[in-house]
């Protein structure tokens, strides 16, 4: 066996685990398919890259096709963020606008144009001798370089935006859908750092160097894809996106201060702000709402007959606290009441955890420890 061969057989196992996954997004039942569409044309482009491993011992790609497939890459991380909005956004929609996006492909093609797509027959030799030298090769790295530092500061703030929006909202913070969007990004910001380096010992030549690298992208691809199709397993139900109409309260009081005029939440009116807080908590106390772990701040403004800003105002400015520490605080208090009384010494930490509301057990801790300052277990032997 070749020492190509292990290249090529890793790479088959990576593009068949990806196409398995691929099938998956297609076929798995969900309201909102724009997710699964998405990243389906993510993996595809990304196939279609990352076929590039292959070796010339069993196809001889022609000099446009090597070109078009260098050009489509730059579709994959506008991709990467689109599926990144519409997995935190609900309600995310493809738009026209949407397509100024593959700009950059189109650019390259463009610059591909008169050397390489018109490029005749005599010219192919010279071409692949200095390939790495010429000039467009050299513009698409470094378009390739800008557009992924871009998009990557994009996604990231996108699931900055998302997480605060999702704190203030909703009270289970044990949110699958961020943690998988932030480590997929992590993930693939490590494998386009190894991919980068592909690229520096092929303009001093160094075969060898060249060789175990491309073994390296190989075996992160098909790590890669294994984790893909591991997460698709366990976590079938995985996303839980927000409304985007929503928006954090502490951004929106930085682009629009409270109309004193119109605010619930004028000084004068404090008395009326404690009447109404003191209502809310004694709402949410007698029907045991904190318990409901997927609560949300749009249900109990429903409930109490209350625009979701005015109730979202009130709890902050008149609690100074978000949503999220407003019910858990019921939580603590309700946990606190079990742990304490000596007919449920029985019962463990994680029962009473999931009693009073919580679906994790880290978060249950911290939000113990940040209204009691010990932890479950230490309260419970107090």
């Amino acid at each position: 066996m070749s020492k190509f061969s292990v290249i090529d057989m890793i790479v088959l196992m990576t593009l068949f685990l990806m196409l398995l996954f691929a099938f998956f997004l297609l076929t798995a039942k969900t309201k909102n398919k724009l997710p699964n569409q998405l990243f389906f044309s993510f993996l595809i482009l990304s196939i279609f890259d990352i076929s590039s491993l292959f070796k010339n011992d069993y196809i001889e790609p022609s000099l446009h096709f090597e070109v078009f497939r260098m050009a489509s890459s730059l579709l994959i991380v506008p991709l990467l963020y689109l599926y990144t909005k519409a997995v935190c956004y609900s309600d995310f929609k493809l738009k026209p606008k949407h397509l100024w996006l593959s700009m950059p492909f189109l650019i390259s093609n463009l610059v591909f144009i008169p050397r390489f797509y018109l490029s005749s027959v005599d010219n192919i030799n010279f071409i692949y001798e200095h390939f790495k030298q010429m000039f467009e090769i050299r513009f698409f790295y470094m378009l390739r370089e800008l557009q992924y530092i871009f998009y990557l500061l994009a996604i990231l703030n996108v699931l900055k935006k998302y997480k605060a929006i999702y704190i203030e909202n909703y009270t289970d913070l044990s949110n699958s859908s961020y943690r998988w969007l932030l480590q997929m990004t992590g993930v693939l910001f490590v494998s386009h750092c190894l991919l980068v380096l592909k690229f520096l010992p092929e303009y001093v030549g160094n075969p060898l160097m060249i060789h175990w690298l491309n073994v390296m992208i190989a075996v992160c691809a098909i790590l890669i894809s294994s984790w893909f199709v591991l997460k698709a397993l366990r976590n079938p139900e995985l996303f839980k996106g927000v409304d985007s109409s929503m928006i954090a309260l502490n951004e929106e009081l930085k682009v629009k201060p409270v109309n004193s005029s119109r605010a619930l939440l004028d000084t004068r009116k404090s008395a009326e702000m404690e009447l109404q807080i003191n209502r809310i908590k004694k709402y949410v106390l007698e029907n045991e709402l904190y318990l409901d772990p997927s609560l949300t701040i749009q249900e109990l403004s429903r409930q109490i007959v209350m625009p979701v800003r005015d109730l979202s105002l009130l709890i902050n400015r008149h609690s100074n606290q978000h949503f999220f520490d407003f019910i858990n605080e019921f939580r603590i208090e309700k946990a606190k009441q079990l742990i304490k009384d000596p007919s449920n010494r029985q019962l463990t930490i994680l029962e009473i955890l999931y009693q009073v509301g919580f679906n994790s057990k880290s978060s249950f801790n911290t939000a113990f420890k940040k209204f009691t300052g010990q932890t479950p277990t230490e309260y419970r032997l107090s």
